[in-house]
Parts: C-alpha cells; structure tokens; sequence
C-alpha cells in the first residue's frame, strides 16, 4: 500500500457562528445551540484558522483518509445541527386496523398495531420535540415530525425509537 504524503480538507465557518478547540474538544456554537465532540486520533490534526476548521494529516494510508472524511461529515453536521437543526417527518398509515399514534409527555404511544390491545411505547428523547399533524385523504394519515434537534444522531436514535415498536416480530424487514 502507498501512502499519501498529505491530506488538508477545510470547511468553512459560516457567519454566526463560532468554533472553539481545546484539549482535542471542538465547540461549535450557533443560534440553535452549542455542540461538542472529541476528535482524538494521534495522525489526524484539527485546527482553526480565521473562519475555517482545517483537517491535517501526513503519510496517511486509507483508514486515516476515510476517518478525515468522517470528521469532516461530523463537523459539517454539528454546523447544520447549530444553525438549522435537524427534522424527521414520518407518516403512518394503516389498512385495516386504525392506528392511534399518541404523545403524552416522554412517551410515543401507538394504539392498536395490527389489532393489538396492548399499546406500544417508545420514548422521546431529551432535546427532541414532537408533532402530531393529521391529515385525511382517504385513509387517515397522521404526519410525526420530529424536530427541533440539534445533533443528527439523537434525530436518528429517535426515528430508531419510534419505528421499533412498530416492527412485527418474527418477519423479515422486506416483507
């Protein structure tokens, strides 16, 4: 395998907000709200220069440059996530049996799956909000969005959260 004799990848800051490092802990801080994340890795380098974060690295093989990919994924979602937030619109519907999607506090209820009596919970996380909007155009259609959410990963942890209890057990995911 070759190496590579330098990577520099550089993302720019945008107007309002502001990027701190400090003991290998970048800060980025926007209007939303502030976001941390430790970038430890002994042949990458991170650093900040006027308005731009810069990523470093020298004699780099393959999975040093995938993880300086990765890194500048991470600081790009932590800007949007400081700026813009983060939303997840998910519909369900049902054809049969009436689905009753309810939010009572930190929990996401959802009555009568597949004609169960039993009620399934998923719980919301902390920093996430959620709406319940319906529409009807046919069959009922209610509309969750999650919004509000400043890292990508709890938006994804709560998607996770809510499609689990609405999985069948024992069936194949394609099915």
């Amino acid at each position: 395998m070759t190496n590579i004799q330098e990577v520099k990848e550089k993302i720019i800051i945008p107007e309002g907000v502001t990027a701190t490092l400090e003991n290998e802990i970048l800060v980025i801080k926007g209007e939303k709200g502030n976001l941390s994340r430790v970038f430890s890795h002994p042949k990458i380098n991170l650093k900040i220069t006027g308005n731009a974060i810069e990523i470093t690295s020298k004699n780099v093989r393959r999975k040093e440059k995938a993880l300086i990919g990765t890194y500048k994924a991470h600081i790009k979602n932590m800007i949007k996530g400081a700026t813009q937030g983060f939303e997840y619109k998910m519909k369900t519907m049902f054809s049969h049996f009436p689905i009753k999607t309810i939010v009572e506090g930190n929990d996401f209820i959802i009555q009568n799956f597949l004609g169960e009596r039993a009620a399934r919970h998923a719980k919301i996380l902390e920093g996430v909000t959620v709406v319940l909007t319906k529409k009807k155009s046919g069959k009922q259609l209610q509309i969750l969005n999650v919004q509000h959410v400043l890292n990508i990963e709890i938006s994804g942890f709560s998607k996770m959260e809510f499609t689990e209890p609405a999985k069948e057990a024992d069936k194949h995911g394609r099915r």
